[in-house]
């Protein structure tokens, strides 16, 4: 059926070429359309007859199609239907699946831990519990991947898999029924018994409600003995436009939250923060490393110029350009760069990022060169100029040598594997739900390999003992202001 469906367009193409605008003419660099149009068929005909093996149309075609976005910048791509159903997961934060935590190991998946309430934890599965077969094929020597693929799937829909565990002789099945898994992107807990802190792990539909209840838990927790959050913006690759403005505007009261500028003028859109500060105006600190991307630098560009936030860390990525979703049928469409974002000072943070306001290297990456996007081949240029070849050597120097980790995009598809997302179907993203997402990698969620944790987080220290110091200098402002027998109100008039 696809390669009837790419017979149809293909002809369909050479039609339409007849009656494109200026088909017959020639473009700037000598191009003619229609000519084109038809070597292109041409092409793909001679593949057909002559190439050394049978190729499948469907799929040279894909292929095509994806070259061509390809060839306009990293991050515009073709999605086919199962990557489409993966993007559809990581925006709406949802899945058809088991819900549980597993990675890979010696070959074998293994359980890191079930999610609470959730099939698996219904089922017995237990942490340590290692998976050999799902629905009767076996699973070893495979990649996590396809192992969690074959866990995700419609709701309601059962699947049987068998676990060999710890001081059990036998290896024995267990049948599961598939529910709606819900990913959650906001974590929160109290550190130093008097600081919040707020990790967004990705920008879905559900990152808004989440941050809202995290505030929320915080101050039910603590109070007036809140003394400040840490926002930890870290490894986060971004998502959509809409979350990233939200949580923004939760911080600030007024003001420029983020601009988009088209190719024509009216493309341009700009998004302000309304009145309401959620946080109560407690002082704040960003966490960003090289792997903040996108909608994680608007969230910080915009606090930074506003001077909201205290940015701490590592220069990010700096993917400053949003994709659009255009679907093309039911099943497929192309994400395709439609603008470029500025952050309230009109900063273009493409190629660039955001610098922190105060630099700290974790230790693990300040021994290894890590790859942003001015070092993505085909990557739009700032408008304001590549970085200098001095200050780009000397940006990346501050990282050292080494090879790109995981999860910095590769110009790969930001979307494939990324990771096992699997679709509950969702609508075409709005105008305002345009994917500001940057590179997606492996990114951990439900049913994928968890984060190791780190032994000393150097950056989170840092930040938890500048807002502790904050609050003991305003504690002793305050002291000082009680001792001259003026009031808070009085000192701040002076």
């Amino acid at each position: 059926m696809r390669t009837g469906f790419f017979a149809v367009t293909l002809s369909a193409l050479l039609t339409l070429g007849l009656a494109l605008p200026g088909a017959a003419e020639t473009d700037k660099k000598g191009f003619n359309t229609y000519q084109d149009l038809n070597r292109f068929v041409e092409v793909f005909e001679k593949i057909r007859a002559e190439y050394v093996e049978e190729v499948d149309d469907g799929e040279v075609l894909e292929a095509a199609i994806n070259g061509m976005l390809r060839s306009l910048d990293p991050h515009s791509s073709y999605m086919g239907p199962e990557t489409f159903q993966n993007m559809q997961v990581q925006t709406e934060g949802e899945y058809g699946g088991l819900g549980m935590e597993v990675t890979m190991e010696d070959g074998v998946v293994k359980v890191v831990s079930p999610i609470d309430d959730t099939p698996a934890e219904r089922a017995g599965i237990q942490g340590g519990d290692y998976i050999t077969h799902i629905d009767g094929e076996a699973i070893t020597d495979t990649s996590l991947t396809k192992a969690v693929r074959r866990m995700r799937g419609p709701i309601g829909q059962s699947v049987i898999i068998t676990v060999v565990r710890q001081g059990v002789d036998e290896p024995f099945d267990v049948e599961i029924v598939r529910d709606k898994i819900r990913l959650a992107s906001v974590d929160y807990r109290v550190e130093r018994g008097n600081i919040g802190y707020i990790r967004i792990s990705s920008f879905n539909e559900k990152t808004t409600p989440g941050l809202k209840d995290a505030l929320s838990g915080l101050k039910a927790d603590l109070g007036d003995d809140l003394a400040g959050v840490v926002l930890d913006l870290r490894d986060n690759p971004g998502g959509l436009l809409n979350e990233a403005i939200s949580v923004s505007d939760m911080f600030l009261d007024q003001g420029e939250i983020v601009s988009t500028r088209g190719r024509r003028p009216s493309d341009r859109a700009r998004w302000n923060a309304t009145p309401g500060d959620r946080a109560d105006g407690v002082p704040v600190v960003v966490l960003v490393n090289p792997f903040s991307a996108s909608a994680s630098e608007i969230v910080a560009g915009a606090l930074q110029d506003h001077r909201r936030a205290t940015i701490l860390g590592e220069r990010t990525f700096g993917k400053g350009t949003v994709q659009t979703v255009l679907r093309l049928d039911r099943e497929s469409a192309i994400r395709l760069t439609t603008g470029r974002y500025y952050t309230p000072s009109n900063r273009s943070i493409q190629e660039r990022g955001i610098e922190p306001d105060i630099e700290v290297l974790q230790t693990e990456t300040s021994g290894r060169r890590v790859r942003r996007e001015e070092d993505l081949a085909g990557h739009l240029v700032n408008e304001n100029g590549p970085l200098k070849p001095a200050a780009a050597e000397a940006l990346k120097d501050a990282a050292g040598d080494g090879e790109a980790p995981d999860g910095a995009d590769t110009g790969g598809d930001d979307t494939t594997d990324a990771p096992d997302a699997e679709a509950t179907g969702a609508d075409e993203p709005h105008t305002d739900d345009r994917d500001a997402d940057a590179p997606a990698g492996d990114q951990v969620a439900a049913e994928t390999a968890p984060e190791d944790s780190e032994p000393v987080d150097r950056q989170l220290e840092r930040a938890l003992d500048l807002l502790q110091g904050t609050e003991v200098a305003l504690s002793n402002m305050d002291a000082a202001r009680i001792g001259s027998g003026r009031s808070t109100d009085q000192a701040a008039q002076d």
